[in-house]
This record gives structure tokens, C-alpha cells and sequence, in this order.
């Protein structure tokens, strides 16, 4: 039971569940780029790796944000400033997870061990840029983006090919504009401690306008990654359930209170990043 309770407190701290939105590109950028079902091996160190990189990178981003979380009355009880976890524990996740990460890149092949560093700095330093740029929200699109651009490395063991630049660029765009949306709840105090956010900068109403535009083309370049790879029609007919998460996601934030917030960041982009692998599963296999 205390194993247990321990798991959840783990799960909890680095918001385990979160891992919904980048792995289903990763493994669906693993399918397209072998055509087919990956093995058991490569599947496992992919998943493995995904997740441990994405651990690390919440672990870093609770350390640096403590002194924040402190203050906000929404994040006050999280581990860190309500002592549930102490810093000393935070910093083991953060350092097993990035030795995690490399280990199992090197496991992967050459390429993935060499570009592992990089993508540790890009998912460890997302979680500064909010104390200086307003773009703070592509940069952690960017760190996501590097599930299916990853993936593809461990398939293939290149990246000459452009479709997974593609897919990193629709990840990036989709996952800025979910940010901004989840940044709403937090305008006021951001604007108060000189945090930066497009939300601060723009303003509600004109934030949630590139949302849409940004989604907007998301959509698109996965349509272009479809023709690039010369997917078979039920990839196209399966975008359709992307297109239908994101549009629950922009009715939800009509009403701006709590309650829709969380639908909209958590249950909408599931169901577009599910939705994403189900119609890369129908494209490939189907026909």
C-alpha cells in the first residue's frame, strides 16, 4: 500500500497523466516512418524514453517555478511548495530521468545518443523562457515536438527525410495553443510578477484568436504530412476526429471558468492526440 501511495504521489509530482499529448505523435511518427508495426524493442525504448525525458522535464520545471507556485494561490499546494516533496528528492527525479533519458537514447542507436544532450536542453530550458519572451508557449510546443522527430530517429536513424520536421512544426503549433489556453487561468498573476505570456502581452481575446489560427494550421501541415507520405484515404477521413477535438476545445473556452479550462487542455487534446494515432493507424494498415 505504501508502494502504491508512493507511485501516485511520483505520478502526481510530474503529472504522469500529462504523457497523453506527445506520445501518441511519438508512436505515430514511429508507424509512419517504418510503414508498419514497430517491434517490441524499439516500441518499448521509444515509450521508455518519452517518458523519462518528459519526467525529467516537469521535475525541472516544478524546481524552477517553486518560488511562483508559492505565491499563486491556484499551485500552492503543490509538492514543492507545500512540503509534500522536498528539493532534494525533486532534484534525484530530475538527474535519474535525464541519466534515464541518455541511456536509453544510446540503447536506441548512434544518432538518438548523440542528439540526447540537445533534446534535454530543449525540454529542461522551456522552463525558463516564461521569465523573458511572451513566446514562451512554442518553446514548450517545441519540446513536444521532439517526441515525433525522436521517434523517427529511432526508426530510421536519420532525419533527412522532411515529414518529421513537418509533424514536430504541427506538434509544436498545437501544443502553444493549448499552453496559451491553460495560461489563461494565470493572466493576472503573470502580468503582477512579470511573468511573460502571449496572454499577457495580447490579451485574452486576441490570444484565443491565434489559438485558432495556430490549430488552424496544425491541421493543415498534417494534411501535407498525409501527401508527403502518400497515406491511403482513412489517414485523411481520420483527421476528422482531430478536427472535432479542437473544435469541442474552442466551444468549452467560450465559458471561462475552471472546470472548462481543465476539459479543454486535458480531455480535448487527448482526444486530438489519440485521434492523431488513430487516423496514422487507419492510413497505414487500413485498405
Amino acid at each position: 500500500m505504501n508502494r502504491l501511495k508512493e507511485l501516485r504521489h511520483f505520478s502526481d509530482f510530474v503529472k504522469l497523466s500529462h504523457s497523453v499529448f506527445a506520445m501518441p505523435f511519438a508512436l505515430a511518427s514511429l508507424v509512419m516512418a517504418l510503414r508498419g508495426c514497430p517491434g517490441w524493442r524499439i516500441l518499448g525504448l521509444v515509450m521508455v524514453a518519452v517518458v523519462a525525458a518528459r519526467t525529467a522535464a516537469m521535475g525541472f520545471n516544478r524546481i524552477a517555478d517553486m518560488r511562483f507556485d508559492a505565491a499563486n494561490p491556484r499551485t500552492a499546494e503543490r509538492h514543492l511548495p507545500s512540503g509534500k516533496m522536498s528539493m532534494p528528492v525533486a532534484w534525484g527525479i530530475v538527474l535519474v530521468s535525464s541519466i534515464a533519458f541518455v541511456f536509453i537514447s544510446a540503447a536506441i542507436n548512434p544518432l538518438a545518443l548523440r542528439l540526447s544532450p540537445v533534446a534535454l536542453a530543449v525540454v529542461l530550458g522551456y522552463s525558463l523562457t516564461k521569465r523573458f519572451t511572451r513566446f514562451s508557449h512554442f518553446f514548450l510546443g517545441a519540446a513536444l515536438g521532439l517526441a515525433p522527430l525522436g521517434a523517427w530517429v529511432a526508426a530510421r536513424g536519420e532525419v533527412a527525410d522532411p515529414a518529421p520536421w513537418l509533424l514536430a512544426l504541427a506538434v509544436m503549433f498545437w501544443v502553444a495553443g493549448f499552453d496559451m489556453i491553460y495560461a489563461l487561468q494565470d493572466a493576472e498573476f503573470d502580468r503582477a510578477h512579470g511573468l511573460h505570456s502571449m496572454i499577457v502581452s495580447l490579451g485574452a481575446s486576441r490570444s484565443l484568436q491565434l489559438v485558432r489560427l495556430l490549430h488552424g494550421a496544425m491541421l493543415l501541415i498534417l494534411v501535407a504530412v498525409g501527401f508527403l507520405l502518400q497515406m491511403r484515404w482513412p489517414y485523411f477521413a481520420g483527421l476528422v476526429i482531430v478536427l472535432a477535438s479542437l473544435v469541442w476545445e474552442q466551444v468549452l473556452i467560450r465559458k471561462l471558468n475552471q472546470g472548462n479550462l481543465q476539459l479543454a487542455f486535458l480531455q480535448a487534446n487527448a482526444a486530438a492526440s489519440f485521434g492523431y494515432l488513430a487516423a496514422v493507424m487507419m492510413g497505414v494498415f487500413a485498405g
